[in-house]
């Protein structure tokens, strides 16, 4: 018998399981390819690219690609180091954040957290807020560990004596907190972490802790009460601030009391209280108790005050409703030097005729803090005191008509009237004129359409420069008359140009005017337009009809404009004051004088002549809401026979 010779081939692994497979696969292919028609040469062994690729795969199976990370980034740390100074605490927020995917990866900041810079690798970086919640959040472009530096301040709440911060919780493995309080003997309590350190110096006391991470950090101290002998005599100063609101029925008290002890330590502090002062309520951080006993006002504080305090006394009493009153005025006692002053306004219908005052001057509201300048009110009077002496006599009497309860509208524009010059280019010129009348409102708030520029505003026809809302919006001052009496209707004219699409062969445009913070009586808006289209308005709140002039008498025409000749624009823009010669010819001397040959040039507003060019269509409307943009729409036509003249 004749062997055959078999060739082996020496194989390991995935090589070897390759190689049977593929021999296997020989085979039976060749046992299929015997039974079919032989179309191929002897020697050949012919298989799909399907099974060779099958036969390969089970050979050298592929590697899988890795499972994506479960986060896209984690807050692994969070450190602060702070230092409370007053009723803030401030200082630096230091995260470490390790991101695990590739791109952008978006990772929430510590709500809570008042965040003034942020810094990434020694780089100013910007903070997003969220859609829902406001919650700011920063985001971070490359995998990695990253550290984000945030300069943060903390309010600093005061109840009872205790003051105490809250540091929001995070989802961080490690939060440590480093607080340091610029005085020492200071007693102090945790909640959500573990005190591992505390040191204190002659000037201040350092406390490290580290927290859950999973629930705030809170810390709340108070002063040691420890016995203090004091040897020295009590020497106070003292500040106290006053307002009365004489009502119809019962007159409010509201006063702010600042102490000052300049030598020892004070326990309590003693108020005379004249008149039948009815003591509601005296709140502070510093007070324990307080009593009303012999006409005085003893409050007493829960441990010795050594350096400075605060406190508010609210209040009531009954006076008479008018005529002359004499205002009750409380009275630091047992101190050096009184400072403050005392406020009076009249709550309701009625005004502060006359006032009467001793060991007291005239203040403005603003000079007695905010408690008084953030009134109001439109009868308040001020006063501060005259001298620091706490001995010197005081007296206020204040002399109060009341009127007759009825609904009066503070503000109104009876009337506005537009003059509007439209181009075949876009452009819209508008001169807009609103007369007003004002019992108390301060500011016109006037809302142009986008893209507007104002070239000059004028009020009673002196020319006046605007302020800026914070939305952008201009603010022109306004006149105001006093409590009691009608006020006279008054002009405020604003002349701005805005831009627009291009006019074609025929189309629709739209004329959006400006919006005011005041209800609007009646409008009136004359439109010059292209001699060359026609125009036509559409139905709305404007309807077209024949030229009306203008029915307010702070539109009636100077000797300078025939009445009801709407095109004389000097007439309408200055009004009554703009005949005086003498101030028109002062202004220009004043204007070539600096502009031209003087030390500093100054750029005065001046007065810009209305265009009025064209045909023109008149439109009215009447109530107008505030805050609203009346507009028109128009639909224009070129005319082929005026367009060929």
């Amino acid at each position: 018998m004749r062997t055959s010779n078999i060739l082996f081939f020496p194989a390991r692994g995935r090589a070897l399981k390759f190689w049977c497979a593929f021999i296997f696969g020989i085979i039976l292919l060749c046992a299929s390819y015997s039974s079919a028609q032989d179309s191929h040469s002897p020697g050949w062994v012919v298989i799909p690219i399907d099974e060779y690729q099958l036969l390969h795969n089970k050979a050298f199976p592929p590697d899988h690609d890795p499972e994506p990370p479960p986060v896209e980034a984690t807050l692994t740390r969070v450190d602060y180091d702070l230092r409370v100074v007053g009723d803030l605490a401030t200082g630096r927020a230091t995260l470490t954040i390790d991101v695990l995917k590739d791109g952008w990866v978006r990772v929430a900041i510590p709500s809570g957290l008042l965040v003034r810079e942020a810094r990434l690798d020694g780089k100013l970086v910007s903070l997003i807020s969220g859609k829902g919640n406001g919650q700011l959040s920063a985001v971070l472009a490359h995998s990695g560990r990253a550290v984000l530096l945030l300069d943060i301040a903390l309010p600093v709440a005061a109840s009872a004596g205790d003051e105490s911060i809250s540091l929001p919780s995070t989802s961080s493995g490690v939060t440590r907190a480093s607080v340091q309080l610029p005085r020492q003997g200071v007693d102090v309590k945790l909640t959500g972490g573990l005190l591992a350190e505390k040191s204190e110096t002659a000037a201040e006391s350092t406390w490290l802790v580290y927290g859950h991470g999973n629930e705030p950090l809170m810390f709340s101290w108070h002063r040691k009460l420890d016995d203090h002998h004091v040897v020295l005599p009590l020497r106070m100063r003292g500040g106290l601030t006053q307002l009365l609101g004489l009502g119809e029925d019962s007159t409010s008290v509201y006063a702010e009391v600042n102490i000052e002890v300049v030598q020892g330590a004070a326990h309590e502090v003693h108020i005379l209280l004249p008149g039948k002062i009815t003591v509601n309520q005296v709140s502070g951080a510093m007070v324990a108790d307080w009593e009303v006993k012999n006409g005085e006002l003893a409050v007493t504080f829960l441990e010795p005050v050594e350096q400075t305090t605060r406190f508010v006394i609210t209040g009531e009493t009954r006076m008479p409703r008018d005529g002359k009153i004499e205002v009750p005025l409380l009275r630091l006692l047992n101190i050096e030097r009184e400072t403050g002053g005392v406020a009076v306004e009249v709550m309701g219908a009625g005004e502060i005729k006359e006032s009467k005052a001793r060991g007291l001057e005239d203040a403005d509201a603003t000079e007695l803090g905010d408690m008084i300048a953030s009134r109001q009110s439109p009868s308040l009077v001020a006063f501060r005191f005259r001298s620091n002496d706490a001995v010197v006599p005081r007296a206020l009497t204040v002399d109060v008509a009341r009127y007759a309860q009825q609904s009066v509208l503070l503000a109104v524009v009876e009337e506005a009237r537009y003059r509007v010059l439209m181009s075949k280019e876009g452009k819209t010129l508008v001169m807009a004129r609103y007369a007003i009348r004002n019992n108390q409102k301060n500011f016109l708030k006037v809302t142009l359409p986008p893209g507007a520029v104002v070239w000059s505003i004028s009020l009673a026809g002196q020319p006046v420069r605007p302020g800026q809302a914070p939305d952008g919006s201009l603010l022109l001052p306004l006149e105001k008359a006093r409590a009691g009496e009608d006020a006279p209707a008054f002009a405020v004219e604003v002349l701005y140009l805005s831009r627009e699409t291009a006019w074609s062969d025929h189309g629709k445009a739209r004329l959006v005017l400006p919006a005011l913070d005041l209800p609007i009586s009646r409008t009136g808006v004359l439109l010059y337009h292209p001699p060359v289209f026609k125009v036509a308005a559409d139905p709305g709140p404007f309807r077209t009809e024949s030229y009306e002039t203008p029915v307010s008498t702070a539109f009636t025409p100077t000797p300078t404009g025939q009445p009801g000749d709407d095109k004389d624009t000097t007439a309408y823009t200055y009004g009554p004051e703009y005949g005086k010669n003498k101030g028109q010819r002062t202004l220009v001397e004043n204007f070539r004088k600096d502009a031209l040959g003087g030390k500093s040039a100054k750029v005065l507003p001046i007065s810009v002549s209305f265009p009025a060019f064209g045909p023109s269509i008149f439109l009215v409307s009447e109530l107008t809401g505030e805050n609203q943009s009346p507009s028109i729409d128009l639909n224009y036509q070129h005319d082929k026979k005026e367009g060929g003249r």
